[in-house]
């Protein structure tokens, strides 16, 4: 059966609670794609692996992102971007 959607994705960003974490290159970074990487972040956001892995653990602690991990590779999934992909091409 098809889903019917709003179109509405249910996400707030709070910037009081993730100041460092929240700007215009995080935001690009997390909707590029329906996921990222450490490594996308590191070279989108031109800063360290450490800074990285810690402005992806906020982000997942704050259920902004879910991570999956796929062998040695950790993944950090846009859920509700992925949704409305995935929506998108059902309708298709």
């Amino acid at each position: 059966g098809q889903r019917k959607s709003s179109g509405q994705i249910g996400v707030s960003f709070s910037v009081v609670a993730l100041p460092k974490v929240y700007s215009q290159d995080m935001l690009d970074n997390m909707f590029k794609h329906p996921y990222t990487k450490i490594e996308f972040v590191m070279n989108d956001l031109q800063i360290t692996r450490k800074t990285a892995s810690r402005y992806l653990q906020l982000l997942v602690e704050n259920e902004f992102l879910e991570e999956v991990q796929f062998g040695r590779h950790k993944y950090f999934i846009n859920q509700p971007l992925f949704t409305l992909l995935q929506n998108i091409e059902n309708q298709l």
